[in-house]
């Protein structure tokens, strides 16, 4: 079961983990086709990526589910996001992934074409499928075959910190404004506070701004044909956009390095950051502000369709798991029972199952999600295409590369020459 020091050993121990190459071996997803049972003792790994907030609220859904099914121990660990992945590849290419495991749509075809992820259908009988949306049941699946079912759904936002901005004196950004008029807000709140608080971070260093910027162009980061969606001149332009934020308007690099993997919005050195709208309770965990607002992020093209209903945190199982039926139901506790959204609310994404909803309350941090949701409805246009295989590397590379240029490391020009020679291996 998770513990306090428990979790401080794996912190250390995916410190330690070095950038492993993904040796997908190619294991052969297993069958599940046994019978379940209720007597037999049984202890599942279970891991995710997250702060302490999160850590806590899935500790309380591992005592409930523990609680109803007393055989069934729930080993739990976490880790911050990059180190998370860094630690299933080494696990990936020594055949010891989690039995049940956080997971993001995208790695999908990374794990799923090699075998790597259990079929659900072969747990059926153990999983409410029907409490999903078709649209957000298929962001789980791969020609046809669901491999991991979502917790919820987000769309991109920019969050503000009441408090930080009332004591510098400077109005809440609106929102929905231009990149170049988002920047010009963030200077004066550095200005006001003589840099003590800064208005924000460089947004180029996100692949999802990225993405936002693409998408309200009419473009993708990546095409259905597994290919990348975008040139070296688009990528080139939005690096250099970026350029006044670095300039004294964002945080520095440098304090961002000192601080990880607390974000500089987290603890308090900035008033204003752009994440998921499922981050607010963690935000607001790890600033321990009063208050926080979420607002639409920048979009310079009017009418531009950028946002969508992004369902990318995901729970799945590992194929070669000794117990495919007790993991089946913890999964299913995880992604739909009503103690779920009674402990998490909206922090793992808006519900996606109907189940999970109905035991959601929305109010406060719940409702102002939701509520955020609404008012960005216009902006939501169609899901991307699949992930492409490598795109959780694609991520890591472009947000390296984005620190690197903010530490003044690497130019604009290498960094983009850079990107694309990896993506070119990545992508094959």
């Amino acid at each position: 079961m998770f513990t306090r020091t428990s979790r401080r050993h794996w912190l250390a121990a995916a410190a330690m983990t070095g950038a492993a190459a993904l040796a997908l071996t190619g294991c052969a997803g297993g069958d599940a086709g046994g019978e379940y049972d209720p007597d037999e003792e049984v202890t599942l790994n279970f891991t995710w990526w997250g702060n302490d907030d999160r850590a806590d609220r899935y500790q309380q859904l591992i005592d409930a589910f523990e609680e109803e099914h007393p055989n069934i121990t729930i080993d739990g660990t976490f880790t911050d996001f990059p180190s998370y992945w860094e630690k299933r590849k080494t696990e990936a290419a020594g055949g010891g992934l989690p039995d049940v495991w956080q997971f993001s749509d995208s790695y999908l075809r990374e794990y799923a074409e090699p075998g790597l992820l259990l079929d659900l259908d072969t747990v059926a009988e153990y999983i409410d499928f029907d409490a999903f949306e078709d649209s957000l049941k298929q962001t789980g699946q791969l020609e046809g075959t669901q491999y991991s079912l979502p917790t919820g759904y987000s769309s991109w936002a920019v969050f503000l910190n009441d408090g930080l901005l009332e004591e510098a004196g400077v109005e809440p950004y609106e929102g929905g404004t231009t990149y170049d008029e988002y920047t010009e807000w963030m200077a004066e709140v550095t200005e006001a506070t003589g840099g003590e608080v800064y208005g924000g971070t460089d947004m180029t260093q996100r692949i999802q701004t990225f993405e936002n910027v693409l998408r309200a162009e009419g473009d993708n980061l990546y095409t259905e044909d597994g290919e990348l969606g975008f040139t070296e001149d688009q990528l080139r332009d939005f690096w250099n956009s970026g350029a006044e934020a670095r300039d004294g308007v964002a945080i520095p690099q440098q304090q961002l390095e000192e601080i990880a993997p607390i974000s500089g919005f987290g603890s308090n050195r900035t008033a204003s950051e752009a994440s998921w709208s499922n981050f607010l309770g963690g935000y607001l965990a790890d600033s321990g502000a009063e208050s926080v607002t979420l607002v639409a992020p920048p979009l310079d093209v009017p009418g531009g369709t950028d946002l969508y209903r992004q369902a990318g945190l995901q729970m799945a199982i590992s194929a070669d798991t000794d117990h495919p039926e007790a993991a089946a139901m913890w999964l299913d506790f995880v992604v739909n029972s009503e103690q779920a959204g009674e402990i998490f609310g909206t922090t793992l994404g808006f519900p996606a199952s109907e189940t999970k909803l109905a035991g959601t309350t929305l109010e406060g941090v719940d409702a102002q999600v939701a509520e955020y949701l609404e008012s960005v409805s216009d902006r939501i246009g169609d899901a991307p295409p699949v992930p492409v295989v490598g795109y959780g590397s694609l991520e890591q590379t472009f947000w390296d590369l984005g620190k690197s240029i903010g530490l003044g490391a690497i130019s604009v020009d290498d960094a983009v020459s850079q990107f694309f020679s990896e993506a070119q291996v990545i992508l094959g």
